[in-house]
């Protein structure tokens, strides 16, 4: 999957997450950069991101991402490949 599928698709979920209509994501955003994200909300923003892409998180992926640009890059790396 594309990374700009991703990031759109991503950018929903963000939305919804933190009930931020507006908000928008970039490779370098850090939970710091939202109001909100606090460690709830990041477990039903990972929870969210598994549900959206049909994926698994480990603790280890979680614990391994930065910023929104690792989690793309995971999304990336995990999402089926088409046949």
């Amino acid at each position: 999957m594309a990374q700009n599928a991703i990031k759109e698709r991503l950018t929903k979920v963000f939305r919804e997450t933190f009930s931020q209509p507006a908000l928008e994501i970039n490779e370098g955003l850090t939970a710091s950069d939202v109001a909100g994200w606090d460690s709830l909300s990041h477990i039903n923003l990972v929870l969210a991101v598994e549900n959206e892409f049909g994926i698994s998180l480990t603790t280890r992926d979680i614990r391994s991402m930065k910023n929104v640009g690792d989690l793309i890059q995971l999304i990336e790396r995990k999402v089926p490949q088409p046949v």
